[in-house]
């Protein structure tokens, strides 16, 4: 089985519902609306896994937004919070290694993304606003 295949086979183990997919180009796009993520991006580029998601747009002058996503960085075990090249959206970001990925980890990167959408989810809303 190649890597997509089996990123594949675990979003799926996971209930996971596949929105796109596009194994060409390692592309899967996931929801799983009981963990809170919606649009996950799945990026298959061997040799490593990226998990991206999409969380708000803000505009500039909102030093105190990013001195509180970084504070919440410091505690999430899997990924973080980055802003995109253009510097205007928010994303979650998490990178994995695809050559010894099994499901345990890849389930744990999802469980996290899902814990901190439901506890940070107000906070996130709130920054949407700025």
């Amino acid at each position: 089985m190649n890597h997509f295949e089996t990123i594949e086979e675990y979003a799926l183990k996971l209930n996971c519902k596949i929105l796109y997919k596009n194994e060409q180009h390692g592309i899967l796009k996931i929801d799983n609306e009981a963990d809170g993520i919606h649009n996950l991006i799945l990026g298959i580029a061997p040799p490593i896994l990226i998990m991206e998601q999409f969380l708000f747009s803000f505009k500039e002058g909102n030093q105190e937004m990013f001195k509180k996503l970084l504070q919440k960085n410091r505690d999430t075990i899997h990924g973080a919070f980055v802003i995109n090249e253009e510097g205007d959206r928010v994303l979650f970001r998490y990178t994995m290694q695809l050559q010894n990925i099994d499901f345990n980890e890849f389930e744990s990167a999802l469980n996290s993304l899902g814990l901190l959408m439901s506890e940070y989810s107000q906070q996130i809303i709130d920054f949407s606003k700025l």
